[in-house]
């Protein structure tokens, strides 16, 4: 019997929906405001009902259909990260869309609210009104779209070059979907090797490798890439990225101009999402403070152009808001001293 790409699809779905994701249909998915709607209102009035009440007040009957709508306005106007994290406004109530890891267990409530929060996966996702193209797998936190995932089965002959040549070819960044900001990460997947970008432009997208050595070592327990599933995509992981990780960076590129005969700066933002490499580092320090306390020395190795400044960022970030055990009432650590030549650090 042949392992088809749908059965690859359904591994990682059953895999999800073991570790507590809700499966939905792409019938569900609003292609024009780019959420599902039914997650969200289940999420907002389970999380929080006095809320959605007091809207309700306002809107009467119509609700629902406001607060969506509203949402929608506000995610395109500052990206799906910032409303995760900062929540938004309707009619002066405030709503958020996702409840992050309390720093330690002394808030039971907040425990609460973050065990609320509900991801979805959705397989063929059709995403355009213009045609019935479809995403292979798309990943929801409380009905907005964070990542979407080609997936490739080299035992079919399909690798993850083929889902790179995919999104570059197939995948419009005009779509709702593909805009900058709205999605997290766009995933490559394949059984051997997994690639990332956190934006589409067509032929020019750059793709980085997401993977935990050149070669991933080999799994005795299923794909090579399994990593991905089994420890990125959990609930937890996916949160604490969200959280702890993923930020807009501003680059600055210095070119020559011709007309102004001068250098000239442009600036552009980025949407940094980790290499697993990087991600990997802080975890292993962090767990190895977690189990050991203070007073150690750590060596860590890394390339030229592997990000470097990132990694130290997170880690100092991290570590400012560390408590040892969940009974703690105080961080471990009163400053985070950073001696470093990289003036990037401070911003």
């Amino acid at each position: 019997m042949t392992y088809t790409e749908q059965n690859f699809e359904e591994h990682i779905e059953e895999n999800l929906l073991n570790s507590g994701y809700h499966q939905q249909d792409t019938e569900k998915y609003d292609k024009n405001l780019c959420l599902i709607p039914e997650e969200i209102i289940t999420f907002i009035q389970s999380s929080q009902p006095d809320e959605f009440e007091g809207l309700k007040k306002q809107y009467g009957a119509d609700t629902a259909q406001k607060l969506i709508y509203r949402l929608s306005q506000e995610v395109n106007k500052y990206g799906t990260l910032q409303v995760i994290r900062k929540g938004f406004k309707d009619r002066g109530v405030r709503f958020r869309l996702a409840f992050l890891k309390p720093s330690s267990g002394m808030n039971p409530e907040h425990q609460k609210l973050y065990e609320q929060n509900r991801f979805t996966v959705v397989r063929q996702l059709k995403f355009s009104d213009r045609d019935e193209k479809s995403l292979d797998m798309v990943i929801f936190l409380n009905g907005l779209p964070i990542i979407t995932m080609e997936l490739k089965n080299s035992l079919t002959g399909q690798f993850v070059e083929n889902a790179i040549k995919q999104y570059k070819k197939n995948r419009d960044p005009r779509e709702p979907l593909f805009k900058f900001k709205r999605c997290l990460v766009h995933f490559a997947v394949g059984n051997e090797k997994i690639f990332m970008t956190t934006r589409l432009q067509g032929e020019k997208t750059k793709f980085l490798p997401f993977n935990k050595d050149t070669e991933n070592p080999v799994n005795p327990n299923g794909h090579k890439t399994a990593y991905l599933w089994e420890d990125i995509l959990q609930p937890v992981t996916l949160l604490n990225l969200i959280q702890n990780y993923l930020h807009i960076q501003i680059n600055t590129e210095k070119f020559y101009d011709p007309d102004k005969k001068k250098v000239v700066e442009i600036e552009s933002p980025v949407f940094i999402f980790p290499r697993f490499h990087q991600l990997d580092v802080v975890r292993k320090i962090l767990s190895a403070v977690k189990s050991e306390g203070t007073g150690h020395n750590y060596l860590v190795q890394h390339s030229t152009g592997s990000g470097k400044s990132n990694s130290i960022a997170w880690l100092a970030h991290q570590l400012a808001s560390f408590y040892q055990h969940e009974t703690d009432e105080e961080r471990l650590f009163d400053s985070i001293i950073v001696v470093t030549d990289r003036r990037i650090l401070d911003r």
